[in-house]
C-alpha cells in the first residue's frame, strides 16, 4: 500500500491522489512535517492536489530498478548532494566540537539502534535476517569479538577530554529523542522489511563508495585517518564505521529487494524510508548543536 512519508498513514495500492490530498489538506493545517516534506520533495509553491499527485508518481516510480537504487538515489541527494548536509560538511575536518556532538548525541542512537535491530529480529521469520540482525548486535553493541562501535564511540569522547559518566549522564537534546521515538515506533510498529530498510539505510551515511554513485563527497575526507589531524580513538571509531558499513548496507539493502519484492511491500519501503531520513537529518544537526554548546 502507499504510504505517508510524513506520518505513515496509509492509503491503497498506488493511490497517489489520495496521499495527494492527504498532504495538501494536512499542510493546509499547518502541520510541520507534512509542510516540510512537500517542501523538500515537492514543490515549496503552493500546488492543487492533481498536480501534487502528479509529482508524487514521478517521485516513487521505481523506473524498474530494485528498490535498494530507490533508496540509494534518494539518500545521496538528501546528504551527498552539491550542497552536503551541513554535518556531512563539518565531519570533512572535523573540529573538537564536531566530534564531542557526534559522541554525546550518537550513543543515544546507538542504543536505539540495537533495540531496533532487535525488533527486527523478534519480528522476522526469515533465518538470513536473524543471523544478520545478531551480527549487527554483536558488532554495534556486544563486542564479542573485539570492541563494539558503542565502546569506540565512547573512547573517542574520552580522547577528546569528556568524561565518561559525563557522556552517559547527558540527556539527548529534542532532535535526537524525536529519532529515537520514530525509530522505536518503526521498529516496533511497521513490517519488520520496512523496518529493515528504514533503520539500515543509514547506514549509507559511512559508505565509501557511494562517491561513485553520485555523492559530491564522503561522509569526511579520508585523509583525516592518516594525517594526525585527529585522536587516536577518533580515527579508530571513524575507521571502522568506514570499513564496516559497505558490507552492513550492502547485505540488508540486498535483503530489502529481497523481502520487499517478494512480498510486495516496495511502496511501503519507500515511504517508511523516507520518513527515517527526515528523523536522521534532524538527528545530525542535533549533533552539531550539541557540538557548539561544547565548544571550548
Amino acid at each position: 500500500m502507499t504510504k505517508c512519508p510524513a506520518c505513515l498513514e496509509p492509503f491503497g495500492r498506488g493511490e497517489f491522489d489520495g496521499l495527494a490530498g492527504h498532504l495538501e489538506a494536512r499542510a493546509g493545517e499547518s502541520d510541520s512535517d507534512h509542510v516540510r516534506w512537500l517542501n523538500q520533495n515537492v514543490s515549496r509553491a503552493k500546488i492543487e492536489a492533481p498536480e501534487i499527485s502528479r509529482r508524487l508518481r514521478a517521485y516513487f516510480d521505481l523506473q524498474g530498478r530494485p528498490v535498494s537504487a530507490w533508496i540509494k538515489a534518494r539518500f545521496i541527494a538528501r546528504f551527498f548532494g552539491r550542497e552536503p548536509h551541513p554535518f556531512v560538511r563539518a565531519l570533512q575536518h572535523p573540529s573538537r566540537a564536531t566530534l564531542l556532538g557526534y559522541v554525546v548525541e550518537h550513543q543515544h542512537f546507538l542504543r536505539q539502534w540495537v533495540r531496533s535491530c532487535a525488533y527486527i529480529m523478534a519480528r522476522t521469520d526469515r533465518a538470513d535476517v536473524v543471523r544478520y540482525e545478531l551480527d549487527n548486535l554483536n558488532t554495534e553493541f556486544g563486542g564479542f569479538a573485539g570492541p563494539a562501535h558503542y565502546e569506540l564511540l565512547l573512547r573517542m569522547g574520552e580522547s577528546l577530554g569528556l568524561d565518561r559518566g559525563r557522556i552517559l549522564d547527558t540527556p539527548p537534546l529534542p532532535s535526537t529523542r524525536a529519532g529515537i521515538e520514530g525509530w522505536n515506533r518503526i521498529a516496533s510498529t511497521q513490517h519488520w522489511v520496512e523496518a529493515l530498510a528504514a533503520m539500515h539505510s543509514l547506514e549509507l551515511i559511512a559508505h565509501r563508495d557511494l562517491v561513485r554513485e553520485g555523492a559530491s563527497v564522503h561522509y569526511f575526507d579520508p585523509q583525516i585517518l592518516t594525517d594526525g589531524s585527529i585522536t587516536e580513538a577518533s580515527r579508530q571509531f571513524l575507521r571502522e564505521g568506514y570499513e564496516a558499513d559497505v558490507g552492513h548496507a550492502g547485505e540488508a539493502l540486498a535483503l530489502v529487494d529481497r523481502y520487499a519484492g517478494e512480498l510486495g511491500i516496495s511502496e511501503e519501503v519507500q515511504a517508511t524510508v523516507l520518513r527515517s531520513i527526515d528523523l536522521f537529518d534532524d538527528y545530525l544537526i542535533a549533533r552539531l548543536e550539541r557540538g557548539s554548546d561544547l565548544a571550548d
